[in-house]
């Protein structure tokens, strides 16, 4: 979650492969909360993750706390379960992902966004098969 944009990443059904599906341009509180929701809800969301923008040294910084308001104005109003997930590096790994296929992430911030979104959820997918062998 940005201050100015969030990225919104889906997963196929089975839980294993995530892929960026939007950008929600940051409004307000209450603005993202709701276009949040109104995505989970149109796709029958069995869990929200969101990526928790922890320092280098793993310690809860200013966007951090940010995020946990947002988790926490979302869990008031939804009774899907929502996870915190380690966001530490995914626009990186996004950027390279997105040179790999020939987009300019200068160009394409929201696509950027997106991308993040789906490395973070993918990192989380993985750690939930690694979990349950």
């Amino acid at each position: 979650m940005g201050e100015r944009r969030i990225g919104v990443a889906l997963s196929d059904e089975m839980g294993l492969l995530a892929f960026p599906l939007t950008t929600i341009f940051h409004s307000d509180m209450a603005g993202d909360v709701s276009a949040v929701l109104r995505i989970a809800q149109e796709r029958d969301a069995k869990e929200i993750v969101v990526g928790l923008p922890l320092s280098l040294d793993g310690r809860r910084g200013p966007q951090a706390l940010s995020v946990e308001k947002f988790v926490a104005a979302l869990e008031k109003r939804t009774s899907i379960p929502i996870k915190t997930w380690d966001e530490r590096f995914s626009t990186q790994d996004a950027q390279r992902l997105l040179q790999q296929v020939g987009v300019k992430p200068s160009r394409e911030k929201g696509r950027l966004d997106a991308a993040s979104a789906a490395v973070i959820l993918q990192a989380y997918l993985d750690f939930q098969q690694r979990s349950h062998r």
